[in-house]
Formats: structure tokens, C-alpha cells, sequence
């Protein structure tokens, strides 16, 4: 990877990290509020949900309009655009998860630095939660392979 490419991921991480801090996307207990639309509703991360899907917007619209990136190849975009089990289970489990503990990956990752306990356990099971689905998934494509011939 070279220098350029490391040092605009950087910032870009240093920028998403700091939009999670200011809008209180590390904040588990505001999260969680704001996923309980049946109890103590809080709308304010609305706000960032529509900023982050504005920005996203714009983005999915430059791509369009771009022949590739700026510091990549290629663009690295999804390989199917099925919507099968596999794709609602992920969902459905990322929507329970996200909402029992309050942090989904990014914010996870960003309230590192915090250095709360809560944090660091959540961190530590989702990525043994990650290895554990690359190891089954493995084994899945394995089995497939061998039925198939």
C-alpha cells in the first residue's frame, strides 16, 4: 500500500471517529435510546442518520460518475445483489446486537481509546464473533465444493 493511500485512510478514519465522538454515537446509553422508538424515545441521532445518508448519497453518486477511484484500482463493490437468509439473519443479528449493547463495529472501534471495560469486552466478542463466522464459513464452502464434485 503506499504512503499516500495509508496516510488518506488514516485521516479518513480520524474524521469518521470524530463525527461518531460529536454526534454521541459512542455513547451505548443514547444509542440505545434512540433504537427504543417504544420507550423514552431520543430522535437526535436522527440527525446523523440523515447526514450519513446524505454523504453516502453523494458518494454513491460520484462513483457513478467516476471510471475508478482516486487511490484505488477499482471500485470494491458488492459481488450480488440477492437478498437471501443469509443477508437477513446477518441484519436481523447486527439489529439485536446493535441494540442490546449500543455500539455496532465503528463506534465500537472509535470508544476503544475510551478504554470503558464494556467496550473492550464488546470489541473482543465481535471479533471472536468475526473469526468464528470466517471459520464456519469456511467450512461451508468446503462442504459445498465436496457435494458438488
Amino acid at each position: 500500500m503506499s504512503l499516500v493511500r495509508t496516510i488518506v485512510g488514516g485521516l479518513s478514519g480520524l474524521v469518521f471517529g470524530l463525527g461518531l465522538t460529536v454526534s454521541g454515537m459512542l455513547d451505548p446509553a443514547r444509542v440505545r435510546a434512540f433504537l427504543d422508538v417504544a420507550g423514552p424515545w431520543d430522535p437526535s441521532l436522527a440527525f446523523t442518520l440523515c447526514g450519513a445518508v446524505l454523504v453516502a448519497s453523494v458518494g454513491v453518486w460520484l462513483s457513478g460518475r467516476m471510471s475508478r477511484p482516486v487511490f484505488d484500482d477499482r471500485f470494491h463493490l458488492p459481488e450480488t445483489r440477492t437478498v437471501d437468509d443469509r443477508l437477513v439473519t446477518g441484519a436481523a443479528l447486527f439489529g439485536v446486537g446493535w441494540g442490546m449493547a449500543g455500539l455496532c463495529p465503528g463506534p465500537a472501534i472509535a470508544s476503544l481509546v475510551l478504554g470503558i471495560p464494556a467496550t473492550l469486552f464488546f470489541f473482543v466478542a465481535m471479533v471472536l464473533g468475526m473469526a468464528l463466522h470466517d471459520r464456519l464459513s469456511i467450512r461451508s464452502v468446503w462442504r459445498t465444493r465436496s457435494v458438488d464434485g
